[in-house]
This record gives structure tokens, sequence and C-alpha cells, in this order.
């Protein structure tokens, strides 16, 4: 039974320091109340930073071969406990169940799987003249994880700082908290040393805000909206502490004369609905050429029209609900404005589902006739809706990707490899595909612009949570 009104401190479950705060998590396919989850405060985070300091002492030193065989415990529990994290990604932000346990659950041992090789092999040690350059952890991290691929973002954080040599805390997202729950006992029943890992949930303008304050937290991983990002870094500067940030994102999905119209279309448009929508590479803006407007359109229509949004457990759903009733308002209200502003609505709309009278669900919407300068194209919408928009030629699709604020993803499809790394160099984004070939694990993830300034995944992940040490003299004769 998963503990949802303690936490995990130094080692052990225990009390909040102030008892009797919660908040309901509700089931985004039905709108009602599952359990409640206790909320912790500024005195659960001093609690809680000052197990991760001590820890730190002793868990910094430990060798290699030792985090090594930590790690290999944490995947060999965690593969026994998938279908339960999915079942519980499922129920609290509605996902469909096989994606949530193959997809949700399975990116969290992914990231397991792929710091522990990693680890195996990182040189954290070099010569350069008569210095040696040492990587040593950084030291405490705060760790702030969403909601809308909950085990993906805790792995990719959670995994490489234990790998470093960090002790951490983490809040998880108040709507997802189970999964993250789960997490803490696999942890716990891997071997984690008391105070290396400790979590408790909250929400984040009161634990969030804590954590990214708090002088004796060396540096803080935020994953989450661009805005709430911003509040981040502002209260994380007097204490000149690192911070890692991976934002939001409003990507570019460039098709070039040429590529093969109907499967770029098509995959493109899967890819958008993919989770809801909810997901902050997802590729949102589908340039493709002027002159081919229509023809994209009644493609992208095809798929939207065999898009199913419904319950989460049935075999014939494609996707869910959106996570709550506030995203939920947000999209629709774009969708409206999507409209007002002229462009042209070829699938969807604004209201619920044919044949749905309850849950968050949002019909799956394509805009056509986009421009730049439109509501929909500029703000992340976070929901099954995509906007495609004309490019007169190569460089004017290049100047529409690049002409927004963010700088996560792009897309190219073209009729030649070389077209696409043509086009993909320009792109100013952090990750970059080409011809549908979806994200290697182990490069680096993360975004330029208002997207964020850090990277995640194998090497590039590890060394976000080292700092570099330059000994002179180390190797003097």
């Amino acid at each position: 039974m998963v503990n949802r009104m303690q936490f995990y401190i130094d080692g052990a479950w225990v009390d909040p320091v102030v008892k009797g705060k919660s908040t309901p998590v509700v089931n985004p396919a039905t709108e009602e109340a599952m359990y409640e989850v206790a909320l912790g405060s500024k005195a659960d985070v001093d609690k809680a930073v000052a197990a991760a300091k001590r820890a730190f002492e002793t868990f910094s030193k430990t060798s290699r071969e030792e985090r090594v065989a930590l790690l290999t415990k944490i995947v060999e529990v965690y593969k026994g406990r998938m279908k339960e994290i999915g079942a519980a990604v499922s129920d609290e932000m509605g996902a469909p169940l096989p994606m949530a346990e193959k997809l949700q659950a399975g990116a969290g041992l992914g990231h397991l799987m792929n710091t522990l090789e990693v680890l195996k092999k990182y040189e954290f040690e070099e010569t350069m003249g008569t210095a040696v350059i040492v990587r040593e952890p950084v030291g405490v991290i705060g760790m702030i994880t969403p909601w809308n691929w909950p085990l993906n973002q805790i792995a990719c954080k959670v995994a490489p700082a234990l790998a470093a040599g960090c002790t951490m805390i983490l809040k998880p997202s108040e709507f997802t908290p189970t999964s993250a729950l789960i997490f803490a006992e696999i942890l716990h029943e891997a071997g984690v040393p008391k105070g290396v890992f400790n979590l408790l949930n909250g929400l984040g303008p009161e634990v969030g805000a804590a954590m990214s304050e708090h002088p004796d937290i060396d540096m803080i991983s935020f994953t989450g909206s661009t805005r709430a990002g911003v509040d981040v870094a502002k209260r994380a500067a007097p204490t000149v502490k690192r911070v890692s940030q991976e934002l939001g994102g409003k990507s570019p999905n460039v098709i070039l004369e040429g590529a093969d119209l109907a499967k770029a279309v098509t995959g493109g448009v899967m890819h958008m609905f993919n989770n809801s929508g909810q997901s902050c590479n997802a590729p949102s803006r589908m340039i493709v050429p002027l002159s081919r407007m229509k023809e994209v359109a009644a493609i992208a229509k095809g798929v939207a029209d065999k898009t199913k949004a419904g319950d989460p457990r049935a075999a014939d759903t494609n996707i869910g609900p959106v996570v709550n009733r506030g995203q939920w308002d947000k999209i629709q209200a774009l969708i409206q404005k999507g409209i007002d502003e002229g462009a042209t609505l070829v699938a969807g709309g604004p209201g619920l589902p044919e044949g749905v009278n309850k849950g968050f669900y949002v019909r799956p919407t394509i805009f056509a006739d986009v421009t730049n300068d439109m509501t929909i194209a500029r703000e992340e919408i976070f929901g099954p809706v995509l906007t495609i928009l004309g490019a007169k030629d190569e460089a004017d699709a290049v100047k529409i990707a690049n002409d927004t604020p963010y700088g996560l993803a792009g897309y190219v499809s073209a009729d030649t490899v070389e077209s696409a790394r043509r086009v993909g160099r320009q792109i100013r984004a952090g990750n970059v595909n080409l011809q549908g070939v979806p994200n290697e694990r182990s490069a680096p993830f993360g975004g330029y612009k208002q997207s964020g300034n850090g990277r995640e995944w194998g090497r590039y992940g590890l060394e976000e949570y080292l700092e570099a040490k330059a000994v002179a003299g180390y190797n003097a004769a």
C-alpha cells in the first residue's frame, strides 16, 4: 500500500512537520478524487536538506564500483514494479494504460539503465599538463519534476545524481505523486543509504520556493513551465546555486518539398497527439510548403478523425484526458482563440469529444492556414492541438521555425538525408530529429533560449551533477 500521507526523509517514512495539510489527487478521466496526499512546508524542506547534507559527507566518497552496484540493484527492483507504476501514472494523469506501462514507466527504466552504462565507462579524472582535472559531485541537489512524463523526469535526474555521488531532495508534481512514492520505495528496497534520496510532496509556491532559496542546496534541477522556471532562477540567484532547467517548447516540424508527404504528415500528427499533446518537445508547429497546404490539411484531418480520445483503460483508446481542469480550460480557450484569429479549423474544436460527458478530454484538433503571429503559433498549448503553417520556400520555413522564444526541439522531413541535415543545422534548438528518427537516449536532451539552460540524459546528464576541479602541480616532476 503506497504511503501518501508521509514523506521519505533520511531513509524512513516520516510524518510532515506540520500535520493536516493535504490535497486531493483527481482522476482526470472521471473528475473524481481518488485519495489525499500530504503537503509539506519549509520545515520539511529544512529537515530533508539536513539529512542530505549529512549523507553527502560519506556518499560523495563512495567508489564507482559501489555506485554501479547500487544502480544495478535499483534497475532490478524497478523492473518488478513497472506495471504498478504504469497503473499509477494512468490513473493520475490520464495516459492510456498500455502507453503508461510501456512508455511512461519504460522511460524511467531506460534512463536508469543508460546512466548505469555511462557510469561504468566515465572518466572522472584527466591530465592537462601538470594538472589533474577531477570531476567531483556538486553536492545537495533539489529536484522539482512535472506531471506529464513523471518517471522519465524523475529517473533522468535521480540516476545521474546518484552516479555522480550527490545527495538529493525530490519534489514531484502534486498531480502525480504515487509513481514518485513508488520510486522512493524502490530506492529504499535497493539499499540507497539513508539521507541520499529524500522525497516530500508539496506545492511549488511553498516547497518549491523553499528549495530554490535554501542556502544548503547546491543545485536545483527543474523541469516545468518557463514561467515557473524564471521564478526558480530568481529565487536561486542570491545563493548562486547552479540551476539546470528544461522548460517549455513550441517545436517546429519542417516538412520540405519532395518529402514523403503522407508519411511525414501522418507521423507528425501522431507524434503531436501522443500523451494527449502533453510533451514539452511535441512537434506542435507543422511547417509545410504553402502550395501543399490543402493536401497536408486533408492528411492531417484523416489522422485526427481516427484518433480516439477516451477511457485510459479502454482497448480502443488512442489518447486519454489531459491532466486537470485548469489545463483543460486553458486548452479550450486557446482553441477558441485560434478560431477567433482566423485559422482554419480542420478537425476537432472546442468542447468534449462526441459521446463523452465527463473527464478532461480534448478533441484531437487541427488548425490549418496558421500564421506565426497567431496566439496558437506562439503559446505552448500542451494539448492535442496541431497548428499547420505555410512557407514560401526552404529559407522561409527555417525563418518561421526559428521565430519563437523557445528552442527545445525541431523536426525535419525531406526528400534526402542531406537536405534534412542542411535544414536541421539551421534550427535553433537543443534537439533536432531528422526523417522521423526518434531521440537517442544517450545523446543530450535540453533547450536553447527560453526552453532551458541545462542538458539531461547520458554522459551530458551525468556531467550536470559534477564540478570540475583543476589541481595544478599534481603531475609535476
